[in-house]
């Protein structure tokens, strides 16, 4: 079994991102358990937690390290990641040293209205994700041009073309995951 946890960028509860992750999640093949890792309840990070780290830090370290690979899925704010998503990355590189994403395969995909689906955010992110050492998948890149009724009430993506993308972007992250695990093996 291969477990995948997701992160959403976006802690709305409308949010496009989280019903593009759960939609990608029932795309996985049969032997892919998808999880979410979930930002919401992370405080404002500061070092003075870093002597007594506090225990939403620490289980929030431990779903990453639990998982085979994380997807990111975000949107973008203003040209880049959403502050809750920087702070949960800073979370799991702390204490100093401790890079919780460190070794581990990631893929970043991200949905918007706009036609270049979080592009500057992406490109964002993945440099803040090299910095604390993950393996970040480099393609295929997936912006996602969300248009009303692609993904319906079930998650489903109603789009074939988008939906046949995905099943690529998600055989490429396992691709991505299965030679990592080999390469540690």
């Amino acid at each position: 079994m291969t477990k995948i946890g997701y992160i959403v960028g976006s802690i709305s509860s409308t949010s496009l991102n989280r019903q593009l992750a759960i939609a990608l999640a029932k795309l996985a093949p049969e032997g892919v358990e998808f999880e979410e890792i979930e930002i919401k309840d992370l405080p404002f990070y500061s070092p003075d937690y870093d002597a007594e780290f506090p225990q939403v830090g620490t289980d929030f370290k431990a779903q990453i390290e639990s998982v085979d690979g994380v997807v990111i899925v975000t949107p973008e704010y203003n040209r880049s990641i959403p502050g809750v998503l920087k702070n949960a990355i800073e979370w799991a590189s702390r204490p100093y040293g401790s890079f919780s994403f460190g070794g581990r395969p990631v893929a970043v995909l991200g949905g918007s209205p706009g036609a270049i689906g979080t592009a500057a955010a992406q490109q964002h992110l993945k440099a803040v994700l090299s910095h604390v050492n993950a393996i970040v998948m480099g393609q295929p890149e997936g912006f996602i041009h969300v248009q009303p009724g692609l993904i319906d009430e079930n998650h489903d993506i109603t789009v074939e073309g988008t939906k046949q993308f995905l099943e690529l972007y998600l055989g490429a992250f396992l691709n991505l995951i299965a030679r990592v695990e080999k390469a540690n093996a």
